[in-house]
């Protein structure tokens, strides 16, 4: 009797102290304590960036900021502080869909060369070149998905993004279409070419602004296929293709004029957006 007693004791003593460590873990939930991070740079707010293809090797900018130190409930957290360098349209608040972000874990500092600003300006922002724009920035700074985000101060500045060769060369017939077991009019019979335009419309249109550089579609494709460009309906002479043995991912990638692989195309059926960019080499699939 005195052996069973002893491990009711024992079981009832464990469930004591998981219970303690149960409340001892809720006691470090994030409390969302800190302060909002301060933002300043080596150009001055309001001024304009320089941009120029001879200092494209030369630093643009840096962005410096102070660290929030969150806290939790029982004192200051040592865990590593989560950054996105925010970029985007003057007047937007950092909502257009020209916004991008800049992860940064822990440092708290970013530079970036001539070259590489005026990569995110017109290649990843897709602002037009040649052209003033008004941008702002900002840093958000974050512990944990979960966890509340805080935003400096925004600096604001004017550039004007410059062109530089595109990394793939866009068609030469102004036309690009897209056929596949991904689309529904499937693949392209060879010296037919009503089989990418009946009776689906399978051309990609040109977005404006883009000097001819950046091709989009939006339409039903069929989940768990694979897909091409060609240049011209029903001739199979010359392809954009993907140099990725496994097809791309799902989402996007890179691509290149006669490359040897498919496409993959997404894994569920539905209506997608596919927008392929010749100045950067990389192709885009969003739902």
């Amino acid at each position: 009797m005195k052996k069973y007693f002893n491990k009711i004791l024992l079981a009832l003593c464990g469930l004591i102290l998981f219970a303690s460590c149960k409340k001892n873990v809720a006691e470090l939930t994030y409390s969302g304590n800190g302060t909002a991070p301060v933002l300043s740079a080596t150009v001055a707010s309001s001024d304009s960036i320089p941009l120029s293809p001879a200092d494209s090797t030369n630093t643009a900018i840096t962005f410096s900021w102070t660290n929030p130190d969150y806290s939790f409930s029982n004192g200051i957290s040592s865990l590593n502080v989560n950054y996105n360098l925010q970029i985007d349209t003057a007047g937007a608040n950092f909502t257009s869909s020209k916004m991008i972000q800049i992860g940064i874990a822990s440092d708290l500092s970013k530079t970036f060369s001539v070259a590489d600003l005026n990569f995110v300006l017109f290649g990843t922002m897709q602002l037009q070149t040649g052209v003033q724009h008004n941008i702002e920035v900002r840093i958000e700074s974050f512990l944990n998905e979960a966890s509340l985000p805080l935003y400096s101060n925004t600096l604001s500045y004017t550039v004007t993004p410059y062109a530089i060769p595109p990394q793939v060369n866009p068609p030469t017939t102004g036309t690009l279409f897209i056929t596949g077991s991904a689309t529904p009019d499937s693949w392209m019979v060879g010296g037919d070419a009503t089989s990418v335009t009946t009776p689906v419309n399978q051309q990609l249109t040109v977005v404006p602004g883009s000097n001819g550089l950046i091709y989009t579609i939006t339409m039903q494709m069929i989940g768990g296929q694979q897909f091409l460009l060609v240049p011209a309906a029903g001739d199979w002479t010359n392809k954009y293709a993907t140099a990725d043995g496994t097809g791309g991912t799902t989402s996007g990638g890179t691509f290149s004029y006669n490359a040897a692989n498919n496409f993959t195309g997404p894994s569920s059926s539905g209506t997608y957006t596919v927008t392929f960019n010749f100045q950067t080499g990389t192709y885009s699939i969003t739902q």
